[in-house]
């Protein structure tokens, strides 16, 4: 994603969270057929300055999209509040009733916000649909694994897996895959705009949107046919506001214009609002990584590039590995807020490993001017190679620009790189970027669940949302062994297989990983319940006092 993907933040704490106990079943849930209608009333206004790509969650993998999908689609599972478990949501139980298939039975009775019915048939719709569009801004790469989706009966959906006994199955469908849509709204061959939607009003959330003005303004009132997982909306009415950058968005909570900071302020916002005594900083667990992406077509040396040369493509990834200094940008941009990652498998995962500390540099985590040398000059390559370097100055934050300007410094330091870096707004870039346009770039991940899988399947498998060409066929078979692996200790050990072979080929460099911060005035609940294992910010569980 890229989240793109969302999805967020790290903190010490975060090494004792346990990736989710995916095993055969899911339990039913104790308040089936519970209808958690209504609200205890109030308003409240959140202010973020990541956007929405788009409500359709076909076309939408992103954090911003989610967000905002969080509040307002269905799922069949999710992740319990205050949890990293997969419990049943819209559905009465879920479970492998075969090694290759998954069964789901839906509560009854179930309805969208216009008054359609929900029932087998907008399940099967949903994740056809994502399949058959295949956007490139959407999740189809997170359901490789689904061969067919089956309804036996309006309350009973079969999901029959390409891979048995997928270990991530339960986890995807909490993810953006997962939100159930209206087949009598939505088209089934192509996206929906926004506008459209809202005027639809297919939602079966917590939420309903009775306003929306994309990026700028969106209301939501609280749906009082929801029935699921999630307790009923604490608060009637919540405002989101969008703002263009993290300058306004500090001075309005800070000033208590808005009730909830929610994405993204700068390290040093942060640590000037914790000394404020009219708002609270809230730290919670995360799993956010920074990374840079390698385009194997575009990049000096790929593919299609005149002076085509796998192997000088491979040196130039590696001397870059080599010289980027992760904890002068941990320190010196974000203040510790992010910490140096070796891995695109952030610490504290189930499998995680270090790989790309001993593979890089001094061998300990530190640059080495002299290894990179060496790489370039046994690859033949002399001069300095000119890297066309792309970030994003409004999706990730507002330290962005500082992070890559270190990286932009750090590699021309060496006399080996001429760095030409620029920025796009997020909206261009994550169309620009899939149709080859940067030949090195930045993108950030917010997971879609606490399992190392989701920091490999998006990325590794063959035409996985990233588009830029990266194909290993070792790699993506043990990708999917490591699916349907049940004993656990196996699949760690393939996992780790899996990171030390992309490390290998560089694919990605992974940089940093961060923390879920959000900042409240002082007469908020609920934000610290909301910063969870899930890495979903639940609005139905904040409310003034």
């Amino acid at each position: 994603m890229a989240k793109n993907t969302s999805k967020l933040r790290y903190v010490v704490a975060f090494a004792g969270i346990s990736a989710l106990a995916l095993t055969a079943c899911t339990t039913p849930a104790s308040n089936t057929g519970s209808n958690n209608s209504g609200a205890s009333g109030g308003s409240l206004t959140i202010g973020t300055t990541d956007k929405v790509v788009a409500l359709d969650p076909a076309g939408s993998y992103d954090n911003g999209s989610t967000f905002m999908e969080t509040q307002v689609y269905p799922y069949l599972v999710n992740i319990k509040p205050q949890s990293n478990e997969v419990e049943p949501d819209l559905a009465e139980s879920a479970s492998f009733t075969k090694p290759n298939e998954y069964t789901v039975k839906l509560r009854p009775n179930l309805k969208f916000a216009n008054g359609h019915t929900l029932d087998s048939k907008d399940v099967k719709f949903s994740f056809d649909r994502i399949l058959k569009i295949n956007d490139e801004n959407g999740p189809a790469s997170l359901l490789t694994n689904l061969a067919s989706v089956a309804t036996p009966d309006a309350n009973t959906v079969v999901f029959t897996l390409k891979q048995p006994n997928d270990q991530t199955f339960p986890g995807v469908l909490t993810s953006s895959a997962g939100p159930i849509v209206d087949d009598e709204v939505f088209p089934a061959d192509k996206l929906m705009t926004d506008e459209d939607i809202v005027k639809a009003h297919p939602f079966a959330g917590v939420y309903d949107v009775t306003s929306y003005k994309k990026n700028e303004l969106v209301s939501l009132k609280a749906n009082t046919g929801y029935v699921g997982l999630v307790e009923k909306a604490k608060t009637d009415v919540v405002n989101v506001q969008y703002y263009a950058n993290s300058n306004n968005l500090k001075l309005d909570i800070q000033t208590n214009k808005i009730d909830v900071a929610w994405r993204s302020l700068s390290a040093t916002d942060i640590g000037d609002l914790k000394s404020k005594d009219n708002v609270a900083v809230h730290t919670g667990p995360g799993g956010e990584l920074r990374y840079m992406v390698f385009n194997f077509n575009t990049m000096p040396f790929g593919t299609k590039t005149p002076e085509a040369d796998p192997q000088k493509a491979l040196a130039v990834r590696q001397a870059i590995a080599d010289l980027v200094d992760r904890k002068a940008i941990s320190e010196g941009v974000y203040k510790g807020t992010y910490t140096p990652v070796y891995s695109p498998v952030v610490s504290g995962l189930p499998g995680a490993t270090e790989p790309l500390k001993s593979l890089y540099g001094d061998g300990s985590g530190a640059p080495s001017l002299e290894k990179a040398k060496k790489r370039l000059s046994d690859a033949g390559i002399s001069g300095p190679v000119t890297v066309n370097l792309q970030y994003n100055p409004d999706h990730y934050g507002p330290g962005s620009g500082d992070e890559y300007a270190k990286v932009k410094d750090q590699l021309e330091k060496s006399g080996l790189f001429k760095v030409n870096l620029q920025s796009t707004e997020w909206t261009q870039y994550s169309k620009d970027r899939n149709k080859d346009l940067y030949p090195v770039y930045q993108l950030g991940w917010f997971p879609d669940y606490s399992d190392a899988d989701n920091y490999l399947t998006p990325f590794f498998v063959k035409d996985n949302f990233l588009h830029n060409h990266y194909d290993n066929a070792e790699v993506q078979k043990l990708i999917t062994e490591q699916q349907g692996t049940n004993d656990k200790a196996k699949r760690a050990d393939l996992i780790g297989q899996i990171q030390e072979l992309e490390a290998k080929d560089l694919s990605t460099l992974p940089l940093l990983q961060g923390n879920q911060i959000a900042v409240s005035g002082k007469n908020i609940d609920g934000v610290d319940t909301t910063l969870d294992a899930s890495f979903k910010f639940r609005l139905a569980v904040v409310s003034k006092k």
